[in-house]
C-alpha cells in the first residue's frame, strides 16, 4: 500500500542533508554572485563536499558503497539540496540517479571492477547521460499522433572494428554534467546489436571525444551543461553495457528527482517570505497577521503539500512498478505528470512568495527573484511541460506509434 511513513532511515538521511544545507550551502547560496540569476558560478566545492557526504553515490547498494536509496528517498534529498542551492542540487542528483542505474542494473562485475573505486575514491568524479536523440521528437518537435518513421535519424553512430573495439561519432547537444562528467553514458545507433542501439561507457579522456561547455547567457540551464562531440572515438570492447536496455536509460529523464528540486526551490521561497511576513511591521502589527499577506501564504503552503504529495506518489510508483500492474495505480506516466502539475504550481508559488516582500522582491540582491527564475525555468527543463502532455494525451487516447 501507498505507506506516508518514513523510514527511520529517511529520516535521517534527510535531517543530515538538512543540517549540510543550513551550515554548508545556505551562507554560500545567499552570496551575491550566486543570487545572480543568468551567470552565477557554480559553488563546485559544495558539490564535492556533498559528495564526501555520500550525496553522489546515494543510490549504489550498499555492497558498492552507496545508500542504497530508493527513488522517493532521492526525493527527500532532492527537495532539501534545492532549499540551499538549485545547481549543487542538480549536480548532485543527476549523478546518483544515473550511477544507482548504470552501476546497478547495467553494468557487468568486470565493468564495476574498473569503473567503481573511482567514482567511490574522487569527490571530483561526475557520471554524464549522453542520450541526445529521441525517437519521439523530429526537427519540428513532438511528433503527436504520427507514426515514428519521419522521426529525425540518430546523429550518433557506433560500428565495431576487426578488433572489437567501438568507434563513435556524431554529437550530442545539452548534455547535463557533460562538462564535468569523468564518465559518460553514450546511446548510439549500431547495425551490431539486435535492438539497433548501443549503450557505451565513454571516459571522458576517450581519444576523439571532445566537450564544449555551454555559456549560460540565458541562465536556461541548471547545474552543468555542454555540447559533446565525437570523432572516431574509439573505446574498447569491454564498455559495452551488455544489458542494453536503452528504455531504461531513457527513463532516467522521466524521474520525479528533478521534480522535488524544483519543491525545494519554491519551499525556500515560501521559507524566506514567511519569516518577513513575521518580522515587517505595518499597522502597528506584524504582516503575516493581515489577511492578505495570510491568504497568501496559505495558498502557498497548499501548492507545496500538493506538489509534494503528486511527487511522492510518482516516487512510489517507480519503486513499487507492481502498484500498476495489480491495478493500484493507473498505468499512466506518473512521473510526467508530476513534472506537469507541479511545474506551473511551484513557479506560481515563487511569485506569490516574492510578492509578500513587495517592490524588494524583484531586486536583484534579494533571492526571491532567483527562485522565480529558477522555478520558471523548471518549467521548461527536459521535453518541456506543453511537449509532455501530449505524451499523456498519446496515452490516454491509446495511441502507439
Amino acid at each position: 500500500m501507498y505507506d506516508l511513513h518514513l523510514s527511520e532511515e529517511q529520516l535521517a538521511i534527510r535531517d543530515t542533508v538538512c543540517d549540510f544545507v543550513t551550515t554548508e550551502i545556505a551562507p554560500v547560496a545567499r552570496l551575491p554572485e550566486r543570487l545572480e540569476p543568468f551567470d552565477p558560478p557554480l559553488p563546485l566545492e559544495l558539490v564535492d563536499r556533498g559528495a564526501a557526504l555520500g550525496l553522489r553515490t546515494l543510490a549504489l547498494s550498499e555492497a558498492a558503497g552507496g545508500a542504497d536509496a530508493d527513488t522517493l528517498t532521492c526525493c527527500l534529498v532532492a527537495e532539501e539540496l534545492g532549499v540551499g542551492d538549485v545547481d549543487v542540487a542538480s549536480v548532485l542528483m543527476e549523478t546518483a540517479a544515473l550511477g544507482g542505474t548504470v552501476f546497478g542494473r547495467l553494468m557487468d562485475d568486470a565493468q564495476c571492477a574498473r569503473f567503481l573505486p573511482a567514482l567511490l575514491d574522487d569527490s571530483g568524479y561526475h557520471l554524464a547521460l549522453a542520450l541526445g536523440e529521441s525517437d519521439t521528437e523530429t526537427a519540428l518537435g513532438v511528433n503527436y499522433h504520427r507514426p515514428r518513421e519521419g522521426a529525425a535519424p540518430f546523429v550518433t553512430t557506433a560500428m565495431p572494428t576487426a578488433d572489437g573495439d567501438w568507434v563513435i561519432n556524431g554529437a550530442k547537444s545539452r548534455i547535463a554534467n557533460a562538462p564535468l562528467a569523468k564518465l559518460l553514458v553514450v546511446v548510439a545507433a549500431t547495425e551490431a546489436t539486435e535492438t539497433g542501439t548501443a549503450l557505451l561507457l565513454v571516459p571522458s579522456d576517450a581519444p576523439g571525444l571532445s566537450v564544449q561547455e555551454i555559456e549560460r547567457d540565458g541562465g536556461w540551464y541548471h547545474g552543468s551543461c555542454g555540447d559533446v562531440a565525437f570523432s572516431d572515438c574509439r573505446v574498447p570492447a569491454e564498455n559495452l553495457l551488455t544489458a542494453d536496455d536503452a528504455g531504461l536509460v531513457h527513463g532516467l529523464a522521466g524521474s520525479p528527482v528533478a521534480n522535488a528540486i524544483n519543491l525545494g526551490v519554491a519551499r525556500a521561497a515560501f521559507e524566506a517570505a514567511l519569516d518577513y511576513a513575521k518580522l515587517r511591521v505595518q499597522g502597528s502589527r506584524p504582516i503575516v497577521e493581515h489577511q492578505a499577506i495570510g491568504e497568501k501564504l496559505a495558498g502557498i503552503a497548499v501548492s507545496l503539500e500538493t506538489a509534494r504529495a503528486i511527487i511522492w506518489q510518482a516516487a512510489w510508483a517507480a519503486d513499487h512498478p507492481d502498484a500498476v500492474t495489480d491495478g493500484s495505480l493507473a498505468d499512466l506516466p506518473h512521473a510526467t505528470i508530476a513534472q506537469v502539475a507541479t511545474g506551473e504550481m511551484l513557479h506560481r508559488a515563487a511569485q506569490d512568495a516574492a510578492e509578500c516582500f513587495g517592490a524588494m522582491g524583484v531586486m536583484r540582491d534579494m533571492p526571491m527573484q532567483k527562485y522565480i527564475h529558477d522555478t520558471r525555468l523548471a518549467l521548461h527543463s527536459g521535453n518541456g511541460a506543453n511537449d509532455a502532455k501530449l505524451g499523456i494525451a498519446e496515452i490516454i487516447a491509446g495511441y502507439s506509434s
